[in-house]
């Protein structure tokens, strides 16, 4: 979804084509796997047919299509530098502290208690990075780490954990949600009712 939320920011048209990665096909009946051969989303095909993965990657390939947008820094700079610091932080640990969740077994006791503590350590640090007052994690200007981590963030609420002890994650959170782009792909994606 993150990808899908910087594509309407950009104004890009667009096709998607939902994926079960468990049955390794597309909504248009492709095998997936000849797609990404690793068998996970995201994947985008470009207009010239080169296939990118992974969503830092695909992130920051969208926004240097319209670097005129400013949802990512130029390269070559420390602030450029700083984004693929936070992609990869919630490529590498947001991210994947929420695998456990997403595992197809129930998790109870000691084993949720653990995989809990996993996604608020790293709660806690979204928490520090915006403890200085800055509207997005990089600052006062929405960039494609954003549009990624919120949509991690979120789905702290599909599993169950709160994030009250996090106000500032919370208000960032519900910021992103009310950006029109994001409206827009969850509105697509069946994650909310369009409102009349």
């Amino acid at each position: 979804m993150a990808l899908h939320i910087i594509l309407n920011e950009l104004g890009m048209s667009f096709e998607l084509d939902k994926t079960d990665t468990d049955a390794g096909k597309t909504e248009a009946g492709d095998n997936f796997l000849k797609i990404s051969p690793n068998g996970y989303v995201p994947a985008l095909i470009t207009d010239e047919g080169e296939i990118i993965t992974e969503n830092p990657a695909v992130l920051q390939y969208l926004a240097d299509q319209s670097p005129e947008a400013g949802l990512a820094p130029p390269n070559d700079t420390p602030a450029r530098t700083r984004l693929q610091e936070t992609l990869n932080f919630v490529s590498s640990e947001l991210h994947k502290s929420f695998s456990p969740f997403f595992s197809g077994k129930d998790l109870v006791g000691a084993e949720r208690q653990k995989a809990e503590a996993g996604v608020r350590r790293r709660a806690a640090y979204i928490e520090q990075r915006l403890d200085d007052g800055r509207s997005f994690l990089l600052g006062e200007t929405f960039s494609v780490a954003d549009a990624y981590a919120f949509v991690v963030l979120n789905w702290a609420g599909f599993v169950g954990i709160s994030l009250a002890a996090y106000p500032k994650t919370q208000n960032y959170v519900a910021r992103v949600a009310a950006r029109p782009a994001s409206i827009k792909a969850m509105v697509a994606e069946g994650l909310m009712e369009q409102a009349t």
